[in-house]
């Protein structure tokens, strides 16, 4: 550097002097301003570690210098964050510098734009990008597909100058998410024939799912195939895609043979081919899987468990629910899981309402579901002033009630003959709760009316209703009409009910009781006719009861029991002795037109009456006898069963279609009112 000396300066030019001044003073500004925006970034990336998104992004406004860490600092955490004003900003800020962002950051604001919905924003910034490679593609592609605009999808796809696994996985799973498996399964086609991908697991996962979901075995097995030859079938995932699309085109047995095959199970593995068997009604094999994956050393999930419990309930079967829950209290399991509330379900199911309680007081913070589930048990099991009980204290816990919920506190008043109470929840439900009517809140309450007699009412809400009334109402009004003998009414619902299901056998034989009731058997010959023109069965009644963890089934008329002839003598001796005690048999109801010795001889063998006289054959004195039955319980039989329970001193728990009665000392939980 060249020194001036002092006696020198003074013959420098002074307007040289001004230059090298403020030459001087601009370098410093210069190096202040860098070192000032060195610390802006430093303070950008350190709030971007703490996720300090807003606070980032507002410094952003002191940087006119960017460097590519900055913007894929920010771009990282909006993306983390799905913030989709900050992504803007950034973008916006970028523009403003004129900074060339990269492929790779306009793709991160692309696939930021799509998972927060803004697809109009994602699509300006591809078609805005100075060049795009496959990812661009792939992210615009899957964020249309996801959000179900699927044909913007399809069109960008058919654009694209090359595809990869991702690509053919977006579009495909897709057009099965959003209910289009059948185009989807065209272009799994297209895909395994006509193209050169080498598809990993994730493409043939959606394949698969796309051939379950059109229920096509014949490319669900190409698929197979394809796995076999490309060496897939060591991935547990595929195996567990593959068995599941066997499963839902009904092929069971090859879902189980992949099953087995697969040998690193899961319990989602072994819980969804559990799950398999009891959809296709193979339910003995269900319950025999579940019991092997208890001896695999795999422990059951909350699913598992929910699954297990919902299959007793649907078949009463309450010795093996008891065992399930035995189990799930040995290994432990989230007392407030939805498996708690299958629990209870399991047992108010079972007619174990006590247990049913007590399962639901231990549960710490109950759920919704665990609320309605024992709300729904007291009203069938003959508790409906528990029912309407619990349901208040739902309320006061400040737990909001869901539509579920109201056909439980619909049905309580219903089974009580609390009519007023129930047309005052039944406004309540859209006044003071908020919700929406639906279908089963109307069937509910026309049920509540037709029972009680008030037909205009019920008629005057039927009209109103912003649906088109479903069977179940329609069905709610005949069986008023049979308690109440409204022939008109009765002809009317059950002309709506051959409309909408004219293959079903109950209409044909209410309406026939009713007419029978009326002494026109005319009309229940008429009935009968029809029944036989369009090949309608009647569904033979069904009983059974669990006695020693095995299940005895009977049907009127059947002879495979061994004990039968005695059976039929203890029927005989108990009409005897309860006849003594005032029993008449109910005769109005038999459909045909003879002498009042053979109707009460129709009357003696039904299913229920065989039932309850086997098991006070088998059970010792004094004992609970629980009896389940298929179809509602007669009059006669409900008659029948209260003078037994009185006769014999034992209690008796009746579950019919409708509900649960409770038989002891010659009344009825019900009181009558059913």
């Amino acid at each position: 550097m060249i020194s001036i000396k002092p006696h020198f300066r003074s013959l420098i030019n002074p307007s040289y002097q001004r230059i090298i001044s403020t030459s001087s003073s601009s370098s410093k500004t210069f190096f202040k301003s860098h070192k000032t925006e060195h610390k802006h970034e430093e303070a950008i990336i350190n709030l971007c570690k703490q996720s300090q998104l807003p606070e980032a992004v507002q410094l952003l406004n002191n940087i006119t210098h960017p460097s590519q860490s900055i913007y894929s600092n920010l771009l990282n955490l909006c993306l983390q964050q799905k913030a989709i004003e900050p992504t803007k900003r950034v973008h916006l800020h970028a523009k403003s510098v004129n900074y060339s962002l990269g492929v790779s950051s306009y793709n991160r604001i692309i696939d930021i734009y799509c998972k927060c919905g803004s697809l109009v924003d994602a699509r300006k910034v591809f078609d805005e990008m100075p060049e795009r490679d496959l990812c661009s593609w792939n992210v615009l592609v899957s964020g249309y597909a996801k959000a179900g605009r699927i044909n913007d999808a399809r069109h960008l796809f058919d654009e694209m100058p090359e595809r990869d696994n991702f690509s053919w996985t977006a579009i495909i799973s897709g057009y099965v998410r959003h209910g289009f498996p059948n185009e989807g399964l065209q272009l799994c086609r297209v895909m395994l024939r006509d193209c050169n991908v080498k598809c990993n697991k994730f493409t043939i996962c959606s394949a698969l799912a796309a051939s379950a979901a059109t229920q096509c075995l014949s490319i669900g097995k190409e698929i197979h195939g394809h796995i076999v030859r490309t060496g897939m079938d060591s991935d547990a995932v595929v195996w567990s895609a593959l068995s599941d699309m066997y499963g839902k085109c009904g092929s069971l047995d090859e879902a189980r043979h992949i099953f087995d095959k697969t040998s690193d199970k899961d319990v989602v593995t072994w819980t969804a081919m559990i799950d398999r068997y009891f959809k296709h009604g193979r339910k003995e094999e269900g319950f025999l899987l579940f019991s092997k994956l208890l001896k695999s050393g795999n422990k059951p999930n909350e699913f598992t468990f929910a699954g297990i419990l919902n299959e007793c309930a649907l078949d009463n079967l309450e010795s093996l629910g008891k065992q399930v829950h035995g189990y799930m209290t040995r290994i432990g399991f989230n007392e407030s899981s939805f498996a708690a509330s299958a629990l209870i379900h399991m047992y108010c199911r079972c007619g174990n309402i006590e247990v049913a309680d007590r399962v639901f007081k231990w549960i710490p913070k109950p759920d919704l579901a665990s609320w309605t589930s024992l709300i729904n048990g007291y009203a069938q099991n003959g508790q409906p002033e528990e029912a309407l009980k619990l349901f208040e204290s739902l309320l006061e816990s400040g737990i909001k009630p869901d539509h579920i919920t109201f056909v439980g506190v619909l049905s309580a008043c219903t089974h009580s003959g609390l009519v007023d109470k129930g047309i005052e929840y039944f406004y309540s439900i859209k006044h003071k709760h908020g919700l929406v009517y639906t279908v089963d809140h109307y069937a509910c309450v026309i049920d509540l009316l037709s029972r009680s007699g008030r037909f205009s009412e019920a008629e005057d809400i039927i009209t109103k209703m912003p649906m088109k009334p479903d069977k179940f109402l329609w069905a709610s009004v005949l069986a008023g009409c049979k308690i109440h003998g409204n022939l008109d009414l009765a002809e009317r619902a059950a002309e709506a009910l051959f409309k909408i299901e004219p293959e079903n056998a109950a209409t044909y034989v209410t309406l026939s009781n009713i007419y029978a009731t009326a002494g026109k058997w005319a009309d229940v010959a008429r009935i009968r006719n029809l029944m036989d023109v369009n090949k309608v069965v009647k569904k033979p009644g069904r009983s059974w009861t669990e006695i020693k963890r095995k299940v005895y089934t009977f049907l009127m008329g059947d002879t495979s029991n061994p004990r039968l002839n005695e059976i039929h003598e203890l029927l005989e001796d108990l009409q005897k002795r309860i006849k003594e005690n005032g029993y008449i048999p109910k005769t109005d109801y038999v459909l045909h037109d003879v002498e009042d010795e053979q109707k009460e001889q129709n009357l003696s063998y039904h299913s229920e009456k065989l039932a309850i006289a086997f098991a006070i054959l088998v059970t010792p004195p004094g004992s609970l006898i629980k009896v389940f039955k298929n179809l509602r319980t007669c009059v006669d039989c409900h008659t029948f069963i209260k003078y037994v329970s009185k006769v014999v001193s034992r209690k008796i728990i009746v579950r019919d279609s409708s509900r649960f009665h409770c038989f002891e000392d010659g009344r009825c939980s019900c009181n009558d009112y059913w």
